[in-house]
């Protein structure tokens, strides 16, 4: 059982079933807990056809569960209370293309109970915050995908929820658009808000991300701190630069995973070389410049985890 007052959400033993024409029931959700910590960055991760979708959709009432429970802060997410505290943004968000961007604020402002000059105010703040400032009174038929995804974050922003959903929130979205989706993730933690971010951007959920949760085939693959998840335990990373074009071989012979980039030698060691490596870079005139744990990146360890599964399917 996980710690209600810390979580802001708290799902166990989540299960989703489908009849199909052709027989038997297909299982998309087979006993997922998740559990996201109040004032985080949680990431969802895990390839198409993995049941995120489906999990989140269950979490927000849309999808009626075949089993499990889903709290938000405490309260069941399927009642009138648990929603009010969420804000969800979907894959694909659809507005009126009618509207104007500040029509469509107002009207999904309303919705959730903001009136006159509240809601005035939220709308021209939301705008502003996703990079719409100044585009409140073009129509959204004109609007790109990637500003009709700025839109949709705001729209998941009304109200000031404490817990908001994201799912695919870059989608659509250029370089610099990617960037401002980080930096208003990071705003709202920084608020001591709590943001559960399914992306396939993996990438971005290494950048914000505090914990993750990776689904492979309806179940859950992997769990835990991103850090604990892609450090790799025993080998530790040294950046050193000015040595020689040719490492000497007492110091070839103790690294491994050699690159160079604009002057600068990467390699791994073990963590008990670790003390002899710099003696030895410093003793061939070397400077060192950084001695961290060693790290693969999320998608290195995505790629890796995902080969494995299907290698164990096919033994």
């Amino acid at each position: 059982m996980v710690d209600e007052a810390t979580q802001a959400i708290a799902v166990e033993h989540a299960r989703k079933v489908y009849a199909t024409r052709t027989g038997g029931p297909r299982t998309v959700v087979d006993d997922v807990s998740l559990s996201v910590t109040t004032g985080t960055i949680h990431g969802l991760l895990g390839p198409n056809g993995a049941g995120k979708t489906t999990a989140l959709k269950m979490l927000l009432g849309l999808v009626r569960p075949s089993g499990g429970t889903f709290l938000v802060e405490g309260v069941p997410s399927n009642t009138p209370h648990g929603r009010a505290s969420l804000g969800f943004l979907p894959e694909q968000p659809y507005f009126p293309t009618q509207l104007t961007a500040a029509e469509a604020l107002r009207l999904y402002g309303r919705l959730v109970g903001l009136r006159g000059s509240e809601l005035a105010s939220e709308t021209d703040r939301l705008l502003a915050l996703v990079g719409l400032e100044g585009r409140s009174h073009d129509v959204l038929a004109k609007f790109s995908r990637g500003m009709l995804q700025r839109l949709g974050v705001a729209q998941a922003l009304l109200g000031g929820p404490d817990v908001v959903v994201l799912d695919e929130p870059s989608s659509g979205l250029d370089p610099v658009g990617q960037r401002d989706m980080r930096n208003v993730m990071l705003g709202l933690r920084d608020e001591g808000r709590t943001v559960l971010l399914s992306s396939h951007q993996l990438s971005e959920v290494e950048a914000v991300c505090d914990r993750v949760t990776i689904l492979n085939r309806g179940r859950v693959a992997a769990e835990g701190h991103i850090d604990d998840l892609l450090n790799t335990a025993g080998r530790t990373s040294i950046r050193a630069r000015e040595l020689p074009a040719e490492l000497p071989p007492d110091l070839a012979a103790l690294v491994g995973d050699i690159a160079t980039s604009g002057g600068v030698w990467i390699f791994s060691v073990h963590d008990e070389d670790v003390r002899k490596v710099v003696d030895l870079v410093d003793d061939a005139s070397g400077t060192v410049v950084s001695v961290n744990p060693k790290r693969e990146s999320l998608e290195e360890y995505f790629t890796r985890m995902m080969a494995s599964a299907s290698a164990g399917e096919v033994a």
